[in-house]
């Protein structure tokens, strides 16, 4: 196709759609009749009733929430004591101002059911009107879901034979079912109310497009025979996706109506279909404009669009077929071609443009030739690069599994020498323990006898520090968890280091222990947690010094913590070793430094401690920290440690 046709076809379907819709918007304008106008406020008449049948539903899943959370109603539900459940609820439903009342056992029993009378009071019904059975009742029974969403229907109640609008939602406390609560609008209540919100007589269909009431006709059956719906009318409407204007009018007591109809649904739920009428007697058929007019002028415009589009398409396209011609030349290696444009439009512009860009485009050939030499040097060097990088690499992972072995083999070294440790330790602590009893007469003898058991014990101490840092490492770790209290596991741990303190006179306080949640963790474990960090407390603290251990709940997180404190006036610890104190056998000074005491200030020990603190604690999902400003020995600047472990949320009464 010619360019010149491909310049002046936009102009002429541009003029074709313009021209379309030009007569389309005027006629739309001019002919708006009264029909439409009534048409609008019927579909506007029938979203108003679907928005007031949805506030009705929020205001049934307010009330039915308002009754399940009685106190005392969940646990009469669940004796099925329907009188005590009547007097817990009949209060409340009577200033709520609905018509009927149904709660449900969570064995599937009707235990309470009200009715309100059109005087105002209220009626309750002994028979069993089989509610449970229903739609909106047997799921949530078969479920004994608590967090299950409302369902709701309409229905008729077999106790007067009226047909209710029913919202059903569980009665839900602590986590628990505890049986269904039904709350029912009548629909002689509920039409008008739709009627005044929408102000449009309504209508009601059920199932199989059985009518069950209307606005209109003042109630005489006879007088509503027009409204009737067959069962495919019925199923077309409840599927259809809006609300749908009628095609033909209604004839109700000599007066002819026009209606819109559509499916009533509330959340996901469809639970019938409704109708809208308004008297049709206003419509008119006013005769609209001739549209004639405007065929004629669009059309007329269409054909001067045509003209000057085609003198346009010529001025554009022949210096174009001028560039595509020197383009060719080029292209086919002509380098000294020129276009021979001159003129001060855009096109001149380009012409020019283009004539510059030849008498450059050989240079820059050469350019890109020296710079693709350039690019695959440097891609051989890249290349060379790449495989030493990769040596690199292969290498790092060669380093990588022979330090995974190493650790594997130490892991296996302590596992194996706590194993074979333990036995003649048991031998010498079981003799050393005879020895004390034996020489209690001779006291240079029992004191040697008491120093073996003493050493005993505490090289038994270390194997079964070296133990649990074997399970740490290869994961093996059992948390046997259950709640635990956390100011008594910590006055447990205290308790055996008592004549320490005193010995040493050196204060130790708690406070904010007593009031933490419980604490879900294994009590042997989380005791050795907090044994080394109080022990390490004692040995760094140099005597005459304090230890405070305090706590505190966190419930800005998920999950909440417990974060409990230990705060010394001891040494401190250097910065840059706060995460290195934490790994197996590191230390923060020279063993040789040690006194041999195991509760003395600077006592030894094998640096285990705080590695097996670490591990317990992030077994069970918590983290451990240090704070210290720095280590010196003269000002004792102390340090803190942080254990934070999860526990679950608090209600308000617990907090």
């Amino acid at each position: 196709m010619s360019i010149r046709f491909k310049v002046i076809l936009p102009y002429l379907l541009l003029t074709v759609i313009v021209a379309v819709i030009g007569v389309y918007v005027v006629t739309r304008l001019v002919s708006r009749t009264l029909e439409e106008r009534l048409t609008n406020q019927l579909l506007e008449a029938g979203r108003v009733v679907s928005d007031t049948v949805a506030r009705q539903e929020m205001r049934h899943v307010t009330a039915a929430r308002l009754i399940g959370y009685t106190e005392g109603l969940a646990d009469a539900l669940d004796r099925e004591d329907g009188e005590t459940a009547l007097n817990l609820a009949e209060p409340t439903f009577a200033g709520l101002g609905f018509d009927n009342l149904i709660l449900i056992s969570p064995q599937g029993n009707e235990l309470v059911h009200l009715l309100m009378n059109e005087n105002g009071s209220l009626q309750r019904e002994e028979r069993n009107t089989g509610v449970a059975g229903s739609s909106i009742v047997m799921p949530f029974l078969q479920s004994q879901n608590p967090e299950a969403p409302p369902l709701r229907a309409l229905g008729e109640n077999r106790a007067d034979q009226k047909t209710y609008y029913y919202t059903a939602l569980p009665v839900a406390l602590n986590g628990q079912f505890h049986g269904v609560v039904v709350i029912g609008t009548s629909t002689n209540k509920l039409l008008p109310l739709l009627k005044a919100t929408s102000l449009a007589d309504v209508i009601l269909y059920g199932a199989d497009g059985k009518l069950i009431g209307s606005t209109l006709g003042g109630g005489a059956q006879d007088a509503l025979a027009p409204l009737s719906m067959t069962k495919d009318e019925y199923q077309q409407h409840l599927v259809a996706k809006d609300i749908v204007r009628g095609e033909n009018n209604i004839i109700v007591l000599g007066r002819s109506y026009s209606i819109a109809q559509g499916p009533l649904q509330v959340s996901n739920a469809r639970l019938g279909v409704f109708a809208v009428a308004l008297p049709s007697e206003y419509v008119a058929d006013p005769a609209l404009r001739s549209r004639i007019i405007y065929i004629s002028l669009f059309t007329g415009v269409f054909f001067v669009v045509i003209v000057i589009g085609f003198i346009v398409a010529r001025r554009i396209t022949n210096p174009i077929f001028s560039l595509v011609a020197t383009s060719q030349a080029i292209a086919g290696g002509k380098l000294e071609e020129r276009t021979g444009i001159h003129s001060d439009d855009e096109i001149g512009v380009l012409a020019t443009n283009f004539d510059e860009m030849t008498s450059t485009l050989e240079e820059q050939t050469r350019r890109l030739e020296d710079q693709a030499r350039r690019l695959e040097e440097q891609a051989r060097d890249l290349e060379q690069k790449k495989l030493r990088l990769e040596d690199q690499a292969r290498e790092l992972i060669r380093m990588n599994e022979f330090l995974k072995n190493i650790d594997k083999t130490k892991t296996n070294f302590i596992q194996i020498s706590a194993h074979e440790l333990r036995t003649p330790l048991t031998i010498i602590m079981g003799y050393s323990q005879m020895l004390e009893q034996d020489t209690k007469s001779e006291p240079e003898l029992y004191e040697l006898a008491r120093g073996i058991l003493e050493g005993s014990e505490r090289m038994n101490d270390i194997v079964d520090s070296m133990l649990d840092v074997s399970r740490i490492d290869s994961n093996t770790l059992f948390l046997k968890k259950t709640e635990l209290q956390m100011e008594f596991l910590i006055e447990k741990v205290v308790k055996p280091f008592r004549s320490a303190l005193g010995e040493r006179n050196l204060h130790f306080s708690m406070e904010e222990i007593g009031g933490l949640p419980l604490v879900p963790a294994d009590p042997d474990l989380l005791q050795k947690v907090f044994h080394h960090l109080i022990m390490n407390a004692i040995k760094f603290t140099p005597d005459g010094g304090s230890i405070h251990v305090s706590g505190k709940y966190i419930n800005g997180g998920e999950p909440p913590l417990v974060e409990i404190a230990i705060r010394d006036t001891g040494i401190g610890i250097d910065p840059a070793l706060h995460q290195l104190i934490f790994e197996k056998f590191n230390k923060t000074d020279g063993v040789l430094l040690h006194s041999s005491g195991k509760t003395k200030f600077k006592g030894g020990g094998p640096g285990l401690g705080l590695a097996i603190a670490r591990g317990i604690v992030e077994a069970h999902g918590g983290h451990i920290r240090v704070e210290s400003k720095e280590y010196n020995e003269t000002t004792n600047p102390g340090s803190t440690f942080f254990v934070s472990l999860p526990v679950g949320k608090q209600t308000e009464s617990e907090t």
